[in-house]
């Protein structure tokens, strides 16, 4: 009997030792896995070198046509090289979509070797257009389509549920004439054979383009106060296109009334606005080992910077964000934001497939977002376009403005490029004081605002990346008076 039992003992044992080995060789893998995706570099700080580019707030979307034939797009540069003016006009007119609203849309071409095209949509003042700025949005990315802008921030239409849209109250529309394009070529509606920006040279020189065509198409704007606006990546994209129209305005024979530009939450300055790890571990983000580690990076990106490194510099910029986004564990352009509404986002991708709309806006059958934006700017990313913005606040008004709450633009390391940024008033902006800027009946402090010569800088309140949808009143008020070059603080 005891021979029995010491038998039975001996399976027991050698088969937990074989269930303990299989736990010791799985553990094994999860670390050695976990190693390889995560590693630990010379410094003793992990890298992310395996870790996919991080993603963009605006997504991409899958808003391909599905069923049906939207025909071709309307291309008006031809008909605009021919002195057909009234027909592009009359044809860019969109009749089948928001009627109700005046709008037109289509495509000017750019750059005829590689057939880039870069789609817009123009919206009329619905106060006084004949008088009214008239004002560019541009979204950021790089790659992010300016519909964005116009179905979820500061556009005249707003979705009211899945199958409805309607009007929003606090459309820039109102006030002033907007004119949304989907730019670099590629990105949104907009299309190109291989003729990708790899610099911002590139994306000035063709943006120029199409708003010449649209200041010949529209030329009863050409007088009217015209201010570039728009937010992110955009802060790279104003001022290419500024110092364009201001290098190519005194000779062209279609003038564009350049009055201000007004930057939101936009990187302009890397190697100044990626110091996140102070910021962070004093808002309580990350603790002391992970700021650690986020100087560590940010510093190394700063050295490739400067030694003009620009794909390193761009890839350690990529592991910076990762690893604040896992450590943060937080929506990085809103950190007070619970759970990302993503809604509106999905009624774009169902809008943007139907054949009607296709056709109202005179896209067609083209292919949305071809995705080849961000890879042919990316080692543009950390490029500095500080030096435009200095020898434009010389001539033209420049607002910048940060939302509160942001952390992939964050209002501090705006504030710290811009104390670094060499221009006319850069001595009166070091000394300025900063002013309430209150707003309503109940003079809510709406932010607070800076000035010195040509540059007016606002932090506003309760607000992340994207202002005009975070706060929709006080932005538009903002860019009101910007446009019309009155006071914002009070």
């Amino acid at each position: 009997m005891l021979s029995v039992l010491i038998k039975y003992i001996k399976v027991f044992l050698s088969n937990t030792i074989y269930l303990y080995l299989i736990e010791m060789y799985i553990l094994l893998y999860i670390v050695l896995f976990t190693i390889a995706s995560t590693s630990v570099d010379s410094s003793g700080f992990r890298n992310f070198f395996n870790k996919p580019p991080f993603k963009d707030f605006y997504g991409k979307l899958d808003a391909n046509i599905r069923v049906g034939d939207a025909g071709e797009p309307l291309i008006l540069t031809d008909l605009i090289k021919n002195g057909d003016i009234k027909e592009a006009k009359a044809k860019a007119k969109v009749t089948d979509f928001m009627p109700e609203v005046e709008s037109y849309a289509g495509y000017f071409r750019v750059d005829e070797t590689y057939n880039s095209n870069l789609f817009f949509w123009f919206f009329p003042s619905q106060n006084d257009p004949t008088n009214d700025p008239v004002i560019l949005w541009l979204q950021g990315g790089p790659g992010a389509t300016s519909m964005f802008g116009l179905f979820q921030e500061n556009g005249p239409f707003v979705f009211k549920g899945k199958d409805e849209i309607g009007l929003r109250e606090t459309s820039w529309t109102l006030q002033n004439s907007v004119l949304y394009i989907d730019q670099p070529a590629g990105t949104g509606w907009s299309f190109t054979n291989e003729g990708y920006a790899q610099n911002q040279t590139k994306v000035g020189n063709d943006l120029y383009a199409a708003l010449v065509q649209f200041f010949s198409v529209f030329n009863e704007y050409q007088n009217n106060p015209f201010i570039i606006t728009g937010e992110s990546y955009a802060g790279k994209y104003i001022p290419a296109i500024g110092h364009a129209i201001d290098k190519y305005n005194p000779s062209a024979s279609v003038h564009i009334n350049l009055q201000g530009m007004a930057i939101g939450n936009g990187l302009t300055d890397p190697k100044y606005q990626i110091k996140y790890a102070d910021y962070l571990y004093k808002h309580g983000l990350v603790d002391l080992n992970t700021r650690d580690e986020l100087d560590y990076l940010e510093n190394q990106t700063i050295g490739y910077i400067l030694r003009e490194e620009y794909q390193q510099a761009a890839e350690s910029m990529n592991y910076d964000l990762n690893l604040i986004s896992l450590e943060c564990g937080l929506d990085i352009y809103n950190y007070l934001t619970l759970v990302p509404d993503n809604s509106e986002q999905k009624y774009m991708e169902e809008l943007f497939q139907r054949e009607d709309l296709r056709k109202a806006i005179h896209v067609g059958n083209t292919e949305f977002d071809d995705r080849n934006v961000y890879s042919n700017l990316s080692n543009d990313i950390p490029v500095s376009q500080a030096h435009l913005v200095a020898d434009l606040l010389s001539k033209y008004r420049v607002l910048i403005y940060n939302g509160q709450v942001d952390i992939i633009v964050a209002y501090p390391m705006t504030v710290d490029y811009l104390q670094n940024l060499k221009f006319d008033s850069s001595e009166v902006y070091a000394k300025a004081v900063r002013q309430f800027w209150q707003t309503g009946k109940d003079n809510v402090i709406a932010g607070y605002v800076k000035t010195a010569g040509n540059l007016t800088e606002i932090m506003v309140r309760n607000s992340g990346h994207m202002v005009p949808a975070d706060q929709p009143y006080w932005a538009l008020e903002m860019i009101n008076k910007f446009a019309r070059n009155q006071p914002i603080a009070n």
